[in-house]
């Protein structure tokens, strides 16, 4: 079972964190296990900056085995690092509406 790190929008993103969670729930079905960082305010310090989640959003990279991009990503810095950094480690990188799309395909067909 492969662990997975969920990329995409944070700051400025109403929705965040139905995002990474409705992400999060089809990349378990699929049989992954998920490193959610929208995640991460329920363990930070309330005036932990920018660059504190970053650092701790690095380090959560570095325990997957690949990256799945939300919708949006190109706009959001830490999501283009995250990126950055993925191909740095020559990690394999997936896009989610694509793995969505798959996910909506299979479902049509098997009923």
């Amino acid at each position: 079972m492969s662990r997975v790190y969920i990329s995409g929008p944070i700051t400025g993103v109403a929705n965040y964190e139905e995002n990474f969670n409705n992400a999060e729930k089809l990349l378990r079905i699929k049989g992954h296990k998920t490193i959610n960082p929208a995640q991460l305010y329920r363990v930070m310090p309330e005036d932990a900056s920018f660059e504190e989640y970053m650092r701790v959003c690095m380090e959560l990279l570095e325990l997957a085995d690949y990256v799945v991009l939300l919708p949006g990503w190109q706009k959001s810095i830490g999501a283009n690092r995250e990126y950055g950094y993925a191909l740095a480690r020559d990690m394999i990188i997936l896009d989610f509406e694509a793995l969505a799309g798959e996910e909506a395909k299979h479902d049509a067909g098997s009923v």
